[in-house]
């Protein structure tokens, strides 16, 4: 399983685009998030949304779901298809309605299941999205009252999408034999909504080893060896998991 990160920037970020990724496995093509630069990104990588086979939404913020709209038309007046997406069950009515209804209506299309194939997905349980790759919802802090969610890749690749810092959950996923960390990082503290590299540097050496920071601003080269046996993730690098 390979991850390429289209983008690794945080929601302010301008040099590297949305912090939306993109696994591979025998063929298959999971985007994990949307967001307003995904279709640049996704094009400067060379793709399509056509070599997609689905996208995996971790929450309602525009740098993560802010490139759904084009997906969703491209792929229905360029391609004529409806896309796979997967998504926490406790998101899928919030998602339409407060984000995408608004430029996605088109009578007769009013409902978010006339552009998607949506697939709602439970929190704690492991899913098979092709053969080889699970997923596991996990609910994380982000927004207080807004319900954000971290993915578990095979039990072995923890993805954090935006969560505050939680060191009680990451040493248990390295105790249950989690290899691969990428975590999103706040640069400067206080993290507030994200953790911040301060708070990471916390972490016991034997887990910051695991570590690969995404979502990080545009100053992420003035912080290059000081972040301990932890490293930035790379935009469009392909890293196997």
């Amino acid at each position: 399983m390979n991850i390429t990160m289209l983008g690794t920037g945080s929601a302010f970020a301008k040099k590297y685009d949305n912090n939306n990724g993109l696994i591979e496995l025998d063929g298959y093509k999971l985007l994990v998030d949307c967001g307003i630069t995904l279709p640049s990104s996704l094009h400067a990588a060379g793709l399509s949304f056509n070599d997609l086979d689905a996208v995996l939404v971790s929450h309602i913020h525009a740098d993560h779901v802010g490139g759904l709209e084009e997906y969703a038309f491209q792929m229905m007046f360029l391609y004529g298809k409806k896309p796979v997406m997967y998504i926490a069950e406790g998101l899928v009515d919030t998602l339409w309605e407060q984000t995408l209804r608004g430029g996605l209506t088109q009578e007769p299309l009013n409902a978010m299941s006339d552009f998607f194939d949506v697939r709602p997905l439970k929190d704690g349980v492991d899913y098979e999205l092709h053969p080889g790759l699970n997923v596991r919802l996990i609910q994380t802090d982000h927004i207080t009252g807004k319900l954000s969610y971290s993915f578990l890749f095979n039990d072995r690749f923890f993805y954090s999408a935006d969560m505050k810092f939680n060191a009680a959950l990451l040493q248990r996923l390295v105790d249950e034999g989690v290899q691969t960390i990428y975590h999103d990082c706040q640069l400067q503290s206080p993290g507030v909504v994200h953790a911040s590299l301060q708070e990471l540097l916390s972490l016991p050496d034997d887990v910051q080893s695991k570590v690969m920071l995404m979502h990080y601003g545009d100053t992420m080269e003035e912080y290059i060896g000081r972040t301990g046996p932890m490293q930035f993730v790379k935009q469009r690098q392909s890293y196997s998991i």
